[in-house]
């Protein structure tokens, strides 16, 4: 069994001026290093939200808390953020493990065990933990949302993408509302993919299936609010899937490989300030908990029916799978219903 050690121990107050902390645990026989954001209107008696933002490869946690911004919205919605702090690759290079080559640092199970940690000292609400980040950030986003699916209530990548054997074993355990923002011009994550690395087009259609959303976008040109920043925006919603899921793609024409709305903007192509990526991302998150949307006692009856889980994918011959494109598949849910349904590429 792995031991976790949490070397900086903070207990909570019932109310408390906002809080920026250096803190460590020991996972796996390796420090590892996190700086995480409190804001003042944190009280410890009400469960919190938590929100996981992961820096780029070569990038820190430093860094990713200035670049990709999101304390001032935490100090006025009350959230908790956590910055963690990746270690070095084969290279010598900051990083997350996402399945690539030259790493064996067991970065999942480092990041359960630093949401254990947190919750010993915060009230955390384990039903709204949420994961953001910028580039490998982002693709170490969405291998939490495959493999720690049943901690992970939604997830907001922007300029990453996904490995191509890791999305196709891909098995949440609940429909997973995603945000992706990304620039089309991304000359670092190419946004048509290359090999071994998905398309953006690709991942969305894999989670707009995983939560039988509609397969049919709606479609809003976002205004141009910015005319000095050469590009423009366009926001496309997948909406109705199971629970309330739903899967939005803001999409960054002439956009490189940035984080919209950053006061800190990086020298790999255009920054775009029609929208602030930070701003878009928690009004998403802030609609859903790990059950799917939030929804009060007078939610529809079509939500509510929606509201089940998936246990399983079969072919036609009963046996288990994943989803595939271009053969019928059954998808059998926990209320005994089963859904036939045929992804045509």
């Amino acid at each position: 069994m792995k031991k976790v050690v949490l070397l900086l121990l903070f207990l909570p107050t019932i109310t408390f001026s906002q809080q920026t902390i250096n803190a460590s645990i020991i996972y796996d026989n390796l420090q590892r290093d996190y700086i995480l954001y409190v804001p003042a209107i944190y009280n410890a008696n009400n469960p919190t939200p938590l929100v996981l933002n992961f820096h780029g490869k070569t990038g820190t946690a430093n860094g990713q808390m200035w670049h990709g911004d999101f304390r001032a919205i935490a100090d006025s919605a009350n959230f908790i953020i956590v910055h963690p702090q990746g270690l070095l690759n084969s290279s010598g290079e900051t990083h997350w493990n996402v399945g690539q080559s030259g790493t064996v640092i067991d970065d999942i199970g480092f990041v359960s065990s630093l949401i254990d940690s947190i919750s010993t000292s915060y009230n955390i609400n384990s039903n709204r933990i949420y994961s953001t980040g910028m580039s490998n950030g982002a693709y170490m986003s969405y291998r939490l949302a495959c493999e720690l699916s049943d901690r992970i209530a939604a997830i907001g990548p922007v300029a990453g993408s996904t490995i191509t054997y890791m999305i196709n074993n891909c098995n949440p355990i609940h429909p997973t509302p995603i945000i992706h923002i990304h620039g089309e011009a991304d000359s670092s994550c190419i946004y048509l993919g290359k090999p071994t690395v998905e398309s953006i087009p690709s991942i969305i259609d894999f989670w707009v299936n995983h939560n039988f959303c509609d397969t049919q976008a709606v479609l809003t040109q976002v205004p141009n609010i910015n005319l000095f920043d050469s590009s423009v925006v366009e926001h496309y919603v997948w909406q109705n899937g199971f629970s309330g899921v739903d899967v939005e793609h803001y999409k960054i024409i002439n956009g490189g490989h940035t984080w919209p709305g950053s006061l800190f903007p990086n020298n790999n192509g255009l920054t775009n300030y029609d929208i602030n990526a930070s701003t878009e991302i928690w009004r998403f998150f802030s609609k859903y908990d790990i059950n799917g949307l939030i929804i009060s006692t007078t939610a529809s009856t079509e939500i509510e029916i929606r509201n089940n889980k998936l246990l399983k994918i079969v072919n036609v011959l009963g046996k288990k799978t994943k989803i595939e494109k271009n053969i019928p598949l059954f998808y059998i849910f926990d209320d005994g219903s089963v859904k036939k349904k045929i992804i045509i590429e």
